[in-house]
Formats: structure tokens, sequence, C-alpha cells
């Protein structure tokens, strides 16, 4: 009977980390170019089960563990907007922003000018080019920014926007603002990547799927629950009976 609750309680923990994914889920469905997550679980067995004193071998007792929380690196929609200065990344390629914690990456293609004429997203982050951060002066007019990510300006040429992958994306650690940090070194994304100006990538979170996947965990932690609960009277009752013969 323990060991059922035992299994109950690993089940209930895994739900409520899936509802923390969900939830994430949810807050960033009109996240420019943000990417869901999804929720991974896995069985994890028992050598023994320490309470069962029955003659025999002993039992193997199945738990649930969390084994990940993978990414989901589908394209989002893309809707154009208009806005020269707004591009949505095609393919597996990420770009690459300066932060005060070093490179990171992100697909978050709304870009601005900052005060110093830097190019930066919309957090103020700013967009790596080939050769370093991309700046432009106040008197160059007509900014435009090309498929392979060419910035240039009516004097020229200013840049080329940085576009990486990785060889394992599923190592992408989330670091909030829509961006990821990596401990494996970014390649040239090349074929793999490339820029549509003038449009933005919308989330990829499917907000039916996500609902649905809500109420299903909700219903299942509220049955394990009910479960738990009748065990957990099980239990007393047995106890206070015991006690009576005693």
């Amino acid at each position: 009977m323990q060991n059922a609750l035992f299994v109950g309680v690993s089940s209930q923990v895994a739900l409520a980390r899936e509802l923390d994914v969900i939830a994430n889920n949810m807050a960033n469905v009109s996240t420019t170019g943000f990417k869901a997550r999804n929720a991974r679980f896995e069985e994890y067995l028992m050598p023994t089960a320490s309470a069962d004193s029955f003659m025999g071998a002993d039992r193997r007792v199945s738990y649930v563990i969390d084994s990940g929380t993978p990414l989901d690196l589908s394209q989002g929609p893309v809707e154009p907007d208009g806005n020269p200065m707004h591009v949505a990344v095609k393919g597996d390629a990420f770009l690459s922003v300066k932060t005060p914690s070093g490179d990171r990456f992100t697909r978050n293609g709304a870009f601005e000018l900052d005060a110093r004429g830097t190019l930066v997203t919309s957090d103020g982050y700013a967009v790596q080019g080939d050769n370093g951060p991309i700046t432009v002066s106040q008197q160059e007019t007509g900014l435009s920014i090309a498929p392979d990510g060419t910035v240039s300006t009516n004097l020229g040429v200013r840049g080329k926007i940085r576009l990486v992958t990785f060889k394992n994306a599923q190592v992408l650690k989330s670091e909030g603002a829509n961006l990821f940090s990596s401990t494996q070194a970014p390649q040239a994304a090349g074929i793999d990547g490339r820029l549509e100006p003038g449009t933005l990538e919308r989330s990829n979170v499917k907000p039916v799927v996500e609902m649905t996947r809500l109420m299903d965990v909700n219903r299942t932690y509220s049955m394990i629950s009910s479960v738990i609960s009748r065990l957990d009277d099980l239990r007393g009752t047995a106890i206070r009976r015991l006690a009576d013969v005693a």
C-alpha cells in the first residue's frame, strides 16, 4: 500500500512539472519567435519493494520520472507587417545577439535602431553580424535587410546578420526573454537558414493543443489525488481494525 502511495506521488510531481511547461507555453503564445517546449517522462523501476514482506522474490515498483522538456523547433506562422527592419528566420537557424552575459541566441527578428544607431532586438540586445554589432549613422536612410542577412543603407552595405545552427539544438537552454544559451559551439547556418524581410515569425504554440493538454493534466491529477486519498483511508481503517484485534 505504501508503494502505491509513492507511485501516485511520483505521478503527481511529474504532472505538476508538465503543468509548469504548459503554463509557460500559454504565457508566450504571442511572443515573437517563441519555441514551445513539451514535457517528457519515463518509467523508473525500483529494484526492490521495501514494504513487500510476502514470500518469494521482491517485486519491482514502477515510478514516473521527468526525462526532460525538449524544444518544439517547428516553424511558427510567418506574418508580413511591412517593417523593413523586421525579419522572420526561416529554417533551423537562430540569430546571435550580444547580452551582458555574453552571446545568446533567439528567433526574435523584431529589430530596431537604438539611440546609437545599433541594430538591436525589441529587448534591446545588439544583433551580431559577421564582424560584430551592426551600426548605422543618423545621416543614413533606406535601411534594408536582404534574405541572406546583408544590411544596407543609401551609403552601401553596413554588415551581414549572423545566422547560426547547432549540431543538436535540443541542448539549448532557455534563459528567459526569449533567449537561449548553449555549451555547444554554434556553426554558420549556410543553406540551413535565411531571413524573410518585412515579416515576423510568431510563436509556434498551438493554444487549442495546449488547452487540451491542460485539461488532461488537471483531470489526471485529480484522479490520482482521489486514489491516494482512498488508499490513505484504507490504511487508516486497517490500522484501527488491527488495534481493535490487539
